[in-house]
């Protein structure tokens, strides 16, 4: 087991050095060293480079131009969506971490994609519902990524799947956990809330027919659910 964690982090290691650093946005990398600086081991929240590549390159593919995102943090995977987006593109980011938003801004604002986001101060929740009660805005999103409370994942999937697109990409982060989603023999032993409701959203997510589904061992897991209806 010691071997595979150690070959594990080797692997990583070499994709990051050979293939995400060298392409990394200036601005990106500038940001990604700034979360660092302020909020030391926690900076681990933000979103790690090649899966903000792998985000970025989805949105061109996908050719996007409207967006959500539930968690912001600092802003690391929302300027790589800014990026990616077209210069009339436009990205809804919600969080209630206003403080943190606003140590990515000047980043945001030197990459010169500030116009493409509306950052929204509020719970999760709340900021989905009122987008829900304009019309308008049901079936308007091509993607949307989610990286906020683990409890309410599955809340979110309900309301997302009216806001995204037919055809549209909602994108869940965080869904292996540190690999503890895995059975073991200590579960009983450590509780964990987070852990237990990413299983409860990874079951259902593979029974649900409104989706088409896929866990990418890529970070700490990203789940891709493609709207069928």
């Amino acid at each position: 087991m010691k071997k595979c964690i150690l070959k594990s982090e080797a692997l990583t290691k070499y994709i990051l050095e050979t293939n995400a650093y060298p392409r990394e946005h200036p601005q990106l990398k500038d940001l990604r060293e700034a979360t660092v600086n302020k909020y030391n081991e926690k900076s681990t929240m933000s979103v790690p480079v090649d899966e903000g590549q792998l985000i970025s390159m989805l949105l061109k593919i996908m050719n996007a131009k409207k967006t959500l995102e539930i968690g912001v943090f600092t802003g690391y995977s929302l300027l790589a969506t800014a990026l990616a987006l077209p210069d009339d593109g436009k990205a809804i980011a919600i969080d209630q971490n206003k403080e943190a938003y606003e140590v990515g801004l000047p980043f945001i604002r030197k990459a010169g994609v500030e116009h493409k986001i509306n950052y929204i101060h509020s719970d999760g929740m709340i900021a989905l519902n009122n987008l829900l009660k304009n019309e308008r805005q049901e079936g308007e999103f091509d993607f949307a990524f989610v990286d906020a409370d683990k409890e309410n994942y599955i809340n979110y999937h309900e309301l997302l799947l009216k806001l995204v697109k037919v055809g549209g990409i909602i994108a869940y982060d965080n869904t292996l956990w540190f690999g503890s989603v895995a059975p073991s023999e200590h579960d009983e032993q450590v509780e964990d809330t987070a852990r237990d409701a990413l299983r409860k959203l990874n079951s259902f997510l593979a029974s649900d027919s409104r989706i088409d589904s896929s866990l990418v061992s890529i970070a700490d897991g990203l789940t891709l659910c493609r709207r069928l209806r």
